[in-house]
């Protein structure tokens, strides 16, 4: 008989990071303002957790941070001109942003790492599960990876994990996760995590990418948890205690994900994002595609 277990309805996204790698356009502007198309990268974010049934969202933010808040609350005076314009297609675009979700907000302050940022988001989530979503990573929204880890969390309790399998070259840029096969394809049992091991020291090629559903006994643990790897304290060895003592959170799972990723932390999958997101627009698709085998012809 199938366990039912709390209905998860909090998203936490942590956005407190600096952007060093996209300077000096992040020198003013939060990274996760920067346009992918024609919205900022931290809508698609949120949109998704709503698309998976949670619009209670708490971003953890910081300082020069102050744009994202203003980004999902009302602008008057612009709803105002585009309404006087008779503009009706931008106003709902306007709009749009600050209808999605009821939006919360706390600064991490001191910037210490995920683990601290995901500790931040105890007092507003308490005992209830949550999800965490990474703003770099943006999930195509035909993949619903986050809707499947709920269903996952509901079904097993405890946390669960989206993986990726990559190259073992590539294991090092990632946490890491040592897993055992369940009856469903897509889901394993983890046992063992590690924080960006060498490709000799990886327990295998499964990726920890940025969706977490996390049982609230993460928080307990975090507080414990000492600084690791770089000296921030790490989500991942808050989860491998997790992982190695199912008596405490329950157990830990992960969701292999196969499907469209598009991961905007990095400069060059940032430009390949926008251009894979606007060759399958409607309104866009069409002529960009034409132009874009007529620049590639030429250049080739």
């Amino acid at each position: 008989m199938t366990q039912s277990h709390p209905r998860i309805s909090k998203a936490v996204i942590p956005a407190a990071g600096l952007g060093t790698r996209f300077l000096p356009a992040t020198k003013a502007t939060p990274k996760e303002m920067l346009p992918v198309v024609d919205k900022p990268a931290i809508q698609y974010v949120v949109e998704e957790a709503v698309s998976a049934g949670l619009d209670d969202v708490l971003m953890i933010t910081g300082r020069n941070k102050r744009p994202l808040e203003d980004h999902f609350d009302r602008n008057y005076e612009l709803e105002s001109a585009l309404q006087k314009k008779g503009d009706a297609g931008r106003l709902a675009k306007v709009q749009e942003s600050s209808d999605l979700a009821t939006m919360h907000y706390v600064r991490q302050g001191d910037p210490r790492g995920l683990g601290h940022a995901v500790l931040c988001a105890a007092p507003h989530v308490g005992h209830e599960p949550f999800a965490v979503l990474l703003g770099d990573d943006l999930i195509d929204p035909r993949d619903p990876l986050l809707k499947r880890m709920v269903e996952v969390q509901e079904q097993h309790g405890g946390s669960v994990i989206a993986l990726m399998e990559v190259a073992p070259e590539q294991i090092h840029l990632y946490g890491c996760a040592a897993v055992d096969p369940t009856d469903d394809g897509d889901v394993v049992k983890v046992h063992d995590l590690v924080e960006k091991p060498s490709a000799a020291d990886a327990p295998s090629n499964y990726a920890i990418i940025g969706r977490y559903v996390l049982d609230p006994h993460i928080f307990e643990i975090l507080r414990k948890t000492e600084p690791g790897r770089g000296g921030e304290i790490q989500l991942t060895d808050a989860l491998q205690q997790l992982a190695a003592d199912e008596k405490v959170g329950g157990p830990v799972h992960g969701v292999v994900f196969k499907g469209r990723r598009y991961d905007t932390g990095d400069r060059g999958d940032y430009l390949r994002a926008i251009v894979r997101l606007a060759c399958e627009r409607e309104d866009l698709g069409p002529d960009f595609r034409t132009w874009l085998r007529s620049f590639v012809a030429e250049e080739m």
